[in-house]
């Protein structure tokens, strides 16, 4: 007897994926996830009026919530009803973990072996140099996850229960703590103004920071802080996210405070007190770090707190984190070698160790594709909205699309106006921003490295 018509496409898929790179077999489960999002968003019981939602509006919204970012076209809230609700937290708790960490997850469930090919993905999901402890790192990333979001699920619920009654209070809790520590910026709360009402409230302020600011600094180094509880016993990596984060941190507070203090549309808000003030200021640190919660309303900061919001949403978080951006060690990296060259040093030196060549020609690559895409999706949109005739600011297009690259969700109140073809560059920002532009680079390029069979004599070109 012949094979079964699902055997024969099961071995198709298979020789299939063994041709392709790690980083390419990455792309297309991202995509898979999203595409399988987009179908379920579309169906007429994931919305609360039980009406077809626009693929491009399901697309916009299904990738948003993998990709981890938060910008939103609907109020998720109102428009979509309990299924489709559960399936954009879905979504993004599979964003947030990888889709890999959740196979991997499925696989140790059911006693499945993960095979080295396998490990190698996780890798390149991790952004990890080795492939030595994969499976312990996604056993770890996975028992903080569930840890953190229960405990925070908890705090919320004490705090919405009372507001919400059990049932929506619950869920909202839920919602917000899987939300949060994603840094994905999704809420149901309904109101289209992320958690505005709440700008005053420590309990609900300080979980959703701790949860950002958890998820943000990446898995090995939560897993590193569990195993040695001391800062000079850490590795190099998770001594730089950490110094790197809470100077982020520590100097936008500072830096939101100053520029927006006198602000009424922000932190001079009349209902603000000043230890409100101060702590909405620090929260608009915090969550331009690819959270997309907000206290304060984005379009009403002045010029330079836009800027400022611009350059932190630009660096984002922490490798093999929750977060987006070209990440906090790659702009640590560019500084050092910045310095280095300005001090006219040979080496890249950092805590008695020096850091290697490819690392810095990496972060270069990194912070240059990134910028380039940036300036180059913010053209293409400011034509796009332009020529439909509902011109927005170049502020606020830059705004949106820095969001969008770093997966924040922070938004000026432009996405939901943004023509179609404006919502499908922002779709694939916020996809490029999600894996890495140097992943996307890497998956769409050629084979693997190698080394250049002739070496020509070296010369020089004047620079600077």
């Amino acid at each position: 007897m012949g094979e079964s018509p699902s055997r024969h496409i099961q071995k198709l898929l298979m020789s299939f994926l063994k041709k392709r790179k790690p980083g390419q077999i990455l792309v297309m489960g991202f995509l898979a996830v999203i595409l399988t999002g987009t179908v379920l968003l579309m169906l007429p019981v994931a919305t609360a009026d039980r009406y077809f939602l626009g693929f491009i509006d399901s697309l916009f919204t299904a990738t948003s919530a993998v990709c981890v970012t938060g910008l939103v076209v609907v109020n998720t809230g109102v428009t979509f009803s309990l299924f489709g609700q559960i399936v954009i937290i879905v979504l993004i708790q599979i964003g947030g973990l990888g889709f890999m960490t959740m196979t991997s997850l499925i696989f140790m469930a059911i006693g499945r072996r993960i095979s080295l090919r396998e490990r190698m993905i996780i890798q390149e999901s991790f952004n990890s140099d080795s492939l030595q402890g994969m499976v312990r790192l996604v056993r770890n990333a996975i028992l903080v996850t569930l840890i953190t979001e229960g405990t925070a699920a908890v705090i919320l619920s004490i705090r919405l229960i009372p507001e919400l009654g059990v049932g929506e209070g619950l869920f909202n809790s839920i919602f917000l703590a899987i939300s949060a520590f994603c840094n994905a910026g999704f809420d149901v709360l309904g109101q289209a103004n992320s958690i505005q009402q709440y700008g005053s409230d420590p309990v609900i302020n300080f979980t959703i920071m701790a949860l950002i600011v958890i998820g943000g600094l990446g898995f090995s180094v939560i897993v590193d802080i569990r195993r040695h509880h001391s800062f000079r016993r850490l590795t190099l990596h998770s001594k730089i996210v950490l110094v790197m984060s809470a100077g982020m941190i520590v100097g936008g507070a500072l830096l939101f405070g100053l520029l927006e203090w006198n602000n009424p549309q922000t932190l001079d808000n009349p209902e603000f007190s000043v230890p409100e003030k101060m702590m909405a200021a620090v929260f608009q640190s915090v969550t331009t770090r690819t959270a997309g919660f907000d206290t304060i309303g984005q379009a009403g900061l002045t010029p330079a707190g836009k800027m400022a919001s611009i350059v932190w949403m630009f660096i984002g978080a922490s490798p093999a984190s929750t977060g987006g951006g070209i990440k906090t060690t790659t702009f640590f990296v560019i500084l050092l070698s910045v310095a280095a060259m300005i001090r006219r040093h040979q080496d890249y030196n950092i805590h008695g160790r020096r850091l290697n060549e490819q690392v810095i020609r990496r972060a270069l690559s990194i912070f240059a594709i990134a910028l380039g895409l940036i300036v180059f999706n913010t053209m293409l949109v400011s034509a796009a909205e332009t020529m439909t005739g509902d011109p927005q600011t170049l502020e606020n297009i830059l705004f949106e699309v820095t969001s969008a690259f770093g997966t924040v969700g922070l938004s000026a109140n432009v996405t939901p106006s943004l023509c179609a073809f404006s919502k499908l560059l922002i779709t694939f920002t916020m996809f490029c921003g999600r894996l890495g532009p140097l992943t996307i680079s890497m998956a769409l390029s050629g084979g693997p490295v190698k080394p250049n069979a002739i070496r020509y004599p070296e010369d020089r070109i004047m620079v600077g």
